[in-house]
């Protein structure tokens, strides 16, 4: 697939750019002793009165926009990342108790995924930052990311519970797992060993989709001041930070980082449509 290839080239570039900031990247933007105050808002190197310095420019603190969204796309990626892994591990998990025991278990955990999903991750990280806050007022930086992850994972869970709780109750009832039954194999070996590499399939898909999610949800919140601190530029600091300046003429401060979570997301989406496509049998 033409777009698949161009959305993997695109996802690997971003993927290759964050991990390697420290190498790629022309200036390190969270070293704070190499900023010049007098270089902030400096405009595109192409644009009249840009610096050859500074290929897309600077923001207000003159750190180096390029450099700032190498470094900003590998926040944004560990917390999408780490969030959808244990947004990931808890749903299968539950799902498989759901789906494979039945009865109360499954309708106790159903609705807890039902109270769930009546809280977005936005309101949740608002409340957890508020009781951080109140709890540990002299920490708010440290515990930043702490809050987005777990914001993040608190309701990320909920789909994967319930994709795997449905392709759990297909299966158990197939002739494999009743054989397992009928010879004695303990439940958890064989929702381990038999029905759990029979769900992974859309759960891959669930999680490629969900990491483009989460990146966004972590720069929306970032945007409203209650993800990472404004020193470390994520790309929903940078964004924020270029929202005020935008009116004013420094349009790149926050149309750059923009551009460069969209391309982020649209990669990582796409991705993901062209893997469920793949794993679908029925239309190959």
């Amino acid at each position: 697939s033409p777009t698949a290839i161009i959305a993997a080239a695109i996802a690997f570039i971003c993927v290759f750019c964050a991990a390697f900031a420290g190498w790629v990247a022309p200036h390190n933007p969270l070293d704070l002793t190499t900023l010049e105050l007098s270089d902030a808002r400096l405009p595109p190197a192409w644009q009249e009165g840009g610096s050859a310095k500074y290929l897309l420019g600077t923001d207000d603190q003159g750190r180096d926009i390029l450099s700032a969204l190498m470094y900003g796309a590998r926040i944004s990626l560990v917390v999408g990342v780490v969030s959808v892994l244990i947004s990931m591990s808890v749903g299968v998990l539950l799902g498989l108790i759901a789906g494979f025991k039945g009865g109360w278990i499954d309708s106790f955990l159903m609705r807890v995924c039902d109270v769930m999903l009546s809280f977005p991750s936005i309101l949740i990280a608002l409340l957890i930052d508020g009781i951080g806050r109140a709890l540990f007022p002299n920490a708010h930086d440290t515990l930043a990311f702490a809050v987005l992850i777990v914001a993040i994972s608190l309701t990320g869970w909920v789909q994967y519970a319930r994709t795997v709780r449905g392709s759990t109750m297909v299966e158990r009832g197939k002739e494999y797992v009743q054989a397992a039954r009928v010879t004695g194999v303990a439940p958890w070996r064989i929702m381990v060993k038999h029905v759990l590499p029979n769900v992974t399939g859309p759960v891959l898909v669930l999680a490629t989709i969900h990491v483009a999610t989460a990146i966004i949800t972590e720069a929306a919140l970032s945007f409203l001041g209650v993800g990472v601190p404004p020193t470390s530029p994520s790309l929903g600091t940078l964004i924020r930070v270029g929202n005020d300046y935008l009116f004013s003429g420094e349009w790149w401060i926050t149309i750059f980082p923009g551009v460069m979570l969209v391309l982020i997301a649209l990669s990582v989406n796409l991705l993901g449509d062209w893997l469920r496509d793949a794993l679908n049998p029925r239309l190959r």
